[in-house]
């Protein structure tokens, strides 16, 4: 059956809907992942065991940060109909990924020496099959992104992870060790990539046009490099580990970076996996879209940093609360990870709005900064503190270095730094009191497991008042009234955006049609005139449920457009990177 829309349904309708059903399937998933693991942690595996998986997730995540050469990603970013060029992309997705894997198995043997874990061969074989897989479904897959079919993608990532955590249980709990890991994944692969086949049908056919492929290179490339520069940078200290603290070690850390990465998977990953195609659909104006990133800021900072604030102070007794006494000397590190952890939320954030944006080379070279300044930093900090040690050069590269960069490419695109200023000082302002609270309740009250749960909730309720304005809790407090019987005022929703008619962009080949139908036009081989945008839209809602308020009006005026700014016009096209996947 095809999937239809009916004509009267806005952008920003459906973009809500996305978001909605986004937040489901990252809760659900995230809450059945995260019992997965304590399970095996506590009851199947060692440290040693989550060190050797560890690794294979490494070189799995560095493959399939470029395996599609980012061509894939064309199919949201472009606005002509996806099915002129999709057996193209298929087949350099396929072909590439396939070479990828060649490689793969006859530099294995190498690779797990390098890692310092040589019995790893058999997992990384396994577990990197999964890159073929990923080739393969990477089409249909970007055509429910283009379409905002997040519901659909919720019934296939419950099959996928019903499946892959099944066989990952059976086979931990039967002694197999860290390869149950590799097969639970590959399985759940192969669950993906039919469960994508039935929801976006016919466009698995491969196909093959010399003018597009040359098309699709080009505009892939920079951001398969990029994104490759992303995964290398966030997968740089699980080598380092590996390489010279040994696979022990490297089990407590990636324990350590998982619980570090709550926030980032449940909030920042229901946001990317809308944000990018909604950035792509304001990009029209540079001022509806630098307007929609602060707005966008704003509920990730308010969502996340009490969760963050929790991890810092509260490392060791969270970590024996979860995982077991066992995993203890992950916690040294997990203190700095939680700081790492908002920071890596707030710059997925700009990585998609300067996609969306354009920007994709001035990405290429922050990513590239980031690299070459964590390596070295990295190293220092194993040799000299172990796994703390690592996690402050995290801290230090990131909050020194690459946020001033990203600051300094988000100014030249038009969003001005007062106004980040502005939405950021509250959030961060209320992560403080809940640090501190929480210290000061740990020594009253200890950290039992009854303890710890008194001491986080009384925390994070010491946030609210610090971190959410007065007026936004008066506006929350008459929307529940008005829920439950109680009438409440009407309101208004400040700063909605109208939308035109895309333009022709430098995606788009010279002499070819550059306005036609985008995600919003039915999934059907007809070529419809791309439909006029007149709904109102706010990409408030795209984020959370807080955005209509503007958090930085008391510091740059009270309306959204307080700091606006020219940006340079007829920017570069370019996709957004896949989330990597979560060891």
């Amino acid at each position: 059956m095809k999937h239809r829309r009916t004509a009267s349904e806005s952008l920003g309708d459906r973009v809500r809907s996305a978001t909605k059903w986004s937040l489901v399937n990252t809760l659900v998933i995230r809450i059945g992942t995260f019992a997965t693991g304590v399970i095996l942690a506590r009851g199947a595996l060692t440290p040693r065991d989550w060190g050797l998986y560890a690794l294979g997730g490494v070189v799995q995540a560095v493959l399939l940060s470029f395996n599609e050469l980012g061509v894939s990603l064309a199919v949201v970013r472009w606005t002509r109909d996806p099915r002129e060029f999709a057996p193209t992309v298929v087949t350099l997705a396929t072909g590439s990924s396939l070479l990828l894997y060649a490689v793969l198995w006859f530099a294995a043997p190498a690779t797990a020496r390098a890692l310092g874990s040589p019995d790893a061969v058999g997992i990384l074989r396994i577990l990197c099959f999964g890159v073929v897989v990923d080739g393969l479904a990477c089409v249909p897959n970007a055509v429910l992104t283009r379409e905002f079919r997040q519901r659909a993608r919720l019934t296939i990532d419950l099959v996928t992870f019903v499946v892959s955590s099944g066989l990952t249980l059976a086979l931990a709990f039967a002694g197999w060790g860290a390869s149950s890991f590799a097969w639970g994944g590959v399985a759940g692969v192969v669950c993906a990539l039919i469960g994508c086949a039935v929801a976006a049908p016919g466009y698995l056919r491969p196909g093959w046009d010399p003018t597009t492929a040359r098309e699709l290179v080009h505009f892939g490339l920079p951001l398969a490099g990029a994104s490759l520069f992303v995964l290398a940078t966030m997968n740089a200290d699980s080598v380092v580990v590996g390489a010279t603290l040994g696979p022990i070690a490297l089990g407590l850390y990636r324990v350590a970076f998982t619980m570090s990465s709550w926030p980032v998977r449940a909030i920042s990953e229901t946001a990317r996996r809308v944000s990018f195609a909604g950035f792509s659909r304001a990009a029209e104006s540079e001022e509806t879209l630098t307007e929609s990133f602060t707005g966008g800021l704003s509920p990730l900072l308010l969502a996340s940093v009490p969760a963050c604030a929790l991890l810092f102070a509260l490392p060791g007794p969270i970590v024996r609360a979860v995982y077991g006494n066992q995993w203890s000397g992950s916690a040294g590190a997990l203190r700095f990870l939680a700081l790492l952890g908002l920071l890596r939320i707030i710059f997925e954030l700009c990585y998609d709005f300067l996609v969306a944006a354009g920007r994709s080379r001035a990405l290429l070279a922050v990513q590239a900064l980031w690299l070459l300044a964590l390596v070295p930093a990295l190293i220092y900090g194993g040799h000299r503190n172990g796994l703390m040690g690592v996690g402050v050069a995290h801290v230090a590269v990131a909050s020194v270095l690459i946020a001033p960069a990203y600051l300094t490419v988000l100014g030249a695109v038009g969003v001005d730094p007062h106004r980040i200023a502005a939405v950021c000082w509250r959030p961060v302002l209320g992560g403080a009191t809940v640090a501190v609270a929480a210290l000061g309740l740990e020594q009253i009250l200890g950290d039992s497991f009854a303890a710890l749960a008194v001491t986080c909730l009384l925390a994070t309720a010491a946030y609210v008042p610090v971190a959410v304005p007065a007026p936004l809790l008066l506006k929350v407090r008459g929307k529940v009234r008005g829920r439950f019987g109680t009438a409440a005022e009407p309101e208004t929703r400040p700063g909605r955006i109208k939308l035109t008619p895309l333009p022709r962009r430098a995606d788009a080949p010279s002499g070819r049609r550059t306005t036609g139908p985008g995600p919003e036009a039915e999934s059907t081989p007809e070529r419809d005139p791309a439909p006029v945008l007149d709904h109102n839209l706010n990409l408030g809602p795209v984020l959370g449920p807080f955005l209509d308020y503007d958090f930085g009006q008391d510091l740059v005026g009270s309306s959204p457009g307080a700091a606006k700014s020219a940006a340079p016009s007829t920017p570069d096209p370019g996709p957004t990177l896949r989330p990597a996947p979560e060891v």
